[in-house]
């Protein structure tokens, strides 16, 4: 095994930040919804605003960040290796075959990592968002033209964008877990390095 540097600084504390706050607002959310009873509706309302607003300032910050460092590039979804990543998690992961992918720091995440990536960006999260905004301004929808919208719709819609962050955030602990040791992939983004095999056999590249 070999030692590579991956995970910049920024990447790491925007990765820990995310989950928190996203987690964060789970909890508060399942609170507003009447779950249970911890801080009371109201203060769960308050909690989940000011989370919320942090996280968009959090993730303007990040846009920012990937986009003069250039590390955008890490996201740009490809088919290539698809199927053999599929192949692997199905099976080859349980019968400790090669993995398919090698990962430098030019290349950080697998094809099937950038496809669900892509999928948290043009569904889930503007799906969270703009329906998370709507109820916040909700008293202002006459006003801004959409006074037709039902309040109902709005909410269940929000709803369904948290469930499927959680069922994205569920799965992603899970391949977390899936390097060559359970806790490999969680130690290289606290501190940065990933350890890869020093040769991959030719049909893995």
């Amino acid at each position: 095994m070999q030692r590579i540097y991956i995970f910049k600084r920024f990447e790491r504390f925007w990765h820990w930040a995310q989950a928190l706050l996203i987690i964060f607002m789970l909890l508060t959310g399942f609170e507003i919804h009447g779950v249970y009873k911890l801080v009371g509706f109201h203060d769960a309302v308050a909690l989940h605003t000011v989370a919320a607003w942090t996280l968009i300032g959090l993730w303007v910050f990040a846009i920012f960040w990937h986009f003069t460092t250039g590390e955008w590039k890490q996201y740009v979804p490809t088919l290539e290796k698809v199927d053999a990543m599929i192949k692997y998690y199905l099976t080859g992961i349980f019968t400790d075959a090669a993995h398919p992918f090698r990962q430098t720091a030019l290349t950080k995440h697998n094809p099937l990592q950038r496809l669900a990536y892509l999928f948290v960006k043009l569904l889930i999260n503007p799906l969270i968002w703009a329906t998370g905004l709507l109820l916040l301004f909700y008293a202002d929808w006459p006003a801004l033209g959409i006074g037709g919208l039902q309040l109902g719709t709005v909410a269940v819609l929000h709803t369904i964008g948290a469930f499927l962050m959680l069922i994205f955030l569920i799965v992603h602990i899970y391949f977390a877990t899936t390097g060559h040791t359970a806790t490999s992939h969680i130690k290289a983004m606290i501190t940065g390095w990933e350890e890869v095999e020093d040769e991959q056999p030719a049909s893995a590249r």
